[in-house]
């Protein structure tokens, strides 16, 4: 669709090259998207209503070279989905400055500076939004029970 849309005015001997790069963009800022998710819903994860003396080892969530460890239970891949389901909900509930600098930061992959020069404002106030975003963040799902 993007190549149609975007490209519909050059020579169909420019197409493959075009297409092809189109392609490796979408499948690497797929991959990049999917990795920072899956960081932060293992990250977040460790505020599920365990007790102490059932605490996962962090070490579970790390992927094997081999991918070993992709295959993982219904019940962890449920949890998973509420958690990162909770996250979106009190993401939504964030003001609009920090939600936006939490997710150019954490789910877009974004440096600060990059962050910084897309929201038109200097560097630290990107590290206060997203500090106070994390901050606001962690202290709603704990309100609904979600503990360190």
């Amino acid at each position: 669709m993007r190549l149609a849309t975007k490209y519909a005015d050059r020579g169909a001997d420019e197409w493959p090259p075009l297409f092809q790069r189109i392609l490796q963009n979408v499948i690497r800022d797929m991959l990049r998207r999917q990795k920072v998710r899956q960081l932060w819903v293992s990250m977040w994860s460790g505020f599920g209503g365990k007790d102490a003396d059932e605490a996962d080892d962090p070490l579970d969530t790390l992927v094997a070279a081999d991918d070993s460890n992709f295959n993982l239970s219904p019940e962890t891949l449920v949890g998973r989905e509420e958690t990162l389901a909770l996250i979106e909900a009190e993401l939504a509930r964030l003001p609009a400055r920090q939600r936006e600098a939490f997710l150019m930061r954490y789910w877009e992959d974004m440096s600060t500076a990059e962050t910084a020069a897309a929201m038109g404002c200097s560097e630290g106030s990107v590290k206060t939004h997203c500090s106070r975003a994390t901050h606001t963040l962690a202290a709603a799902l704990r309100a609904k029970g979600i503990s360190l």
